[in-house]
């Protein structure tokens, strides 16, 4: 792809576990393209595994609550990092330490280039009254957009899979020797109005374990929804509560080797999408408009609520802003279109 002034460079995301999964097609294609260019990747230790298998990338653990916190902390950060000799920044995170940091790379004369989040465009794509109701740019594009601006063109196109990973045998001994098909079911979220009613989600599982044709394993994290899941583990032979029973890297083996993964707006969609594990996710009070589908998902493998009753979807980015009467959008999906979709792309395998 020709010389570049820039050698090493610094890329941070800090969080969330699913805006850091949607970092790694894009470094694909760029390590892909730009084969010599080594990337310091600045982001919490538990995501280390995300990155493990890319060529010439580097986790740099930010300890945001320990040793880097405050102003203080970010700076004892920068000179680290600096230590690093890192030619340039760019940051798909942009937020205030990202923006701190910036400021010390800068006064030592260090490029830095920050992500476009599209703050302006969003807001008309959820406004509640005068909705410009049109599809804005992923977020894989805006990342490689900032890549771009430091010289780096990205043709995302070249981005390739993560390989499926070698199955730990604490995973082996958890799911079962058995010849089902491997579905995986995340039905969480951060915020409810992307929530799946859980209902409505158990008809859906019930369902798909009396077909007695896959291995039902069920993501998630926490104590309540631990408990949640474990009623249907309890009742379904063909269901697995992985909760407290893996480490994320061993997750990430298993997602790796899923035959398909059911999603909600959230992070395990984008997880799937690494290893380019179908997906089909669940949309509530957001919309793919927003730009955060799975990496090359196909758009009928994103279930919507029904904007003809709920006109004002995508309430926001997020999902954390939800106008009054829009906390049972998500029931207008019903079970049978889920189950539908499932069974087609299994059956397809």
């Amino acid at each position: 792809m020709g010389k570049n002034k820039y050698n090493h460079l610094l890329v941070i995301r800090l969080s969330a576990m699913g805006d850091v999964a949607m970092t790694v097609p894009v470094l694909s294609a760029l390590t892909a393209q730009y084969p010599d260019l080594k990337i310091t990747v600045l982001t919490r230790a538990f995501f280390r595994p995300m990155f493990i298998t890319l060529s010439n990338v580097h986790v740099y653990e930010a300890q945001v609550d320990g040793k880097h916190r405050g102003i203080p902390g970010l700076w004892k950060l920068f000179k680290e990092l600096k230590k690093l000799e890192i030619d340039a920044v760019a940051d798909l995170h942009n937020v205030l330490r990202s923006s701190v940091l910036k400021g010390f790379f800068v006064s030592a004369k260090i490029k830095v280039v920050q992500i476009d989040k599209g703050r302006r465009e969003k807001r008309a794509l959820t406004a509640y009254k005068n909705k410009a109701f049109k599809p804005l740019k992923t977020t894989f594009q805006r990342y490689a957009d900032v890549f771009y601006k430091l010289g780096f063109s990205i043709n995302l196109e070249s981005s390739r899979a993560l390989s499926k990973r070698t199955l730990p045998e604490r995973v082996l001994e958890l799911v079962g020797p058995d010849n089902l098909k491997w579905l995986g079911i995340a039905p969480f979220a951060t915020y409810p109005g992307k929530t799946y009613p859980f209902d409505l989600m158990q008809k859906v599982i019930l369902a798909l374990n009396d077909t007695n044709k896959y291995k039902i394993i069920l993501f998630g994290g926490g104590k309540l929804e631990k408990k949640q899941l474990q009623q249907w583990s309890d009742s379904c032979q063909n269901c697995i509560n992985t909760i407290g029973a893996l480490s994320f890297e061993d997750e990430l083996a298993l997602i790796s080797n899923l035959d398909l993964m059911v999603s909600m707006d959230s992070g395990n969609g984008h997880l799937a999408a690494i290893f380019n594990v179908p997906i089909v996710t669940l949309w509530g009070v957001t919309h793919p408009y927003a730009g955060f589908s799975p990496f090359r998902q196909p758009p009928e493998n994103s279930l919507l609520s029904d904007r003809t009753i709920y006109p004002l979807i995508p309430t926001s980015i997020y999902g954390n802003t939800m106008p009054e009467g829009y906390d049972t959008v998500m029931s207008t999906i019903a079970p049978e279109t889920i189950i539908n979709r499932i069974t087609a792309l299994l059956e397809a395998k």
